[in-house]
């Protein structure tokens, strides 16, 4: 196989394998969600926002501020984008908790913990 071929073909596996240009690493968890109760409306959050419920927002203990989420519903497929603003939840079991606009998206309004499974990106050292 000539040269040029060989460097071709070497540079398509690199692509295809997700190798190139890859800075951040994909992280999946899974735990219980809930949802903001109405009283935090207007709230600072931890990273110095209001808190408002129309938002497609969540909290975390361990995500950092800024970090956008993929949250999928485990009970029925459903899944919702949010971005971490604040810290929480302090319940017991609990890895997030949503604003009400997130938590209706994945349609757990009626049932307040659901089991999710949550993946997001962070940056390689």
């Amino acid at each position: 196989m000539p040269r040029a071929r060989q460097v071709v073909v070497l540079m398509a596996l690199v692509a295809l394998t997700g190798l190139a240009g890859s800075c951040a690493r994909v992280v999946t968890e899974q735990g219980k969600a809930s949802y903001y109760a109405n009283k935090f409306k207007g709230r600072p959050t931890a990273s110095g926002q209001k808190f408002r419920q129309h938002k497609r927002t969540a909290a975390s203990l361990t995500i950092p501020l800024g970090t956008k989420v993929r949250v999928t519903n485990l009970k029925n497929g459903k899944t919702v984008k949010v971005r971490i603003n604040d810290r929480g939840p302090y319940a017991k079991g609990r890895i997030i908790d949503l604003s009400r606009k997130a938590a209706r998206r994945i349609d757990m309004i009626r049932a307040g913990v659901v089991p999710v499974r949550l993946t997001y990106k962070v940056k390689k050292r």
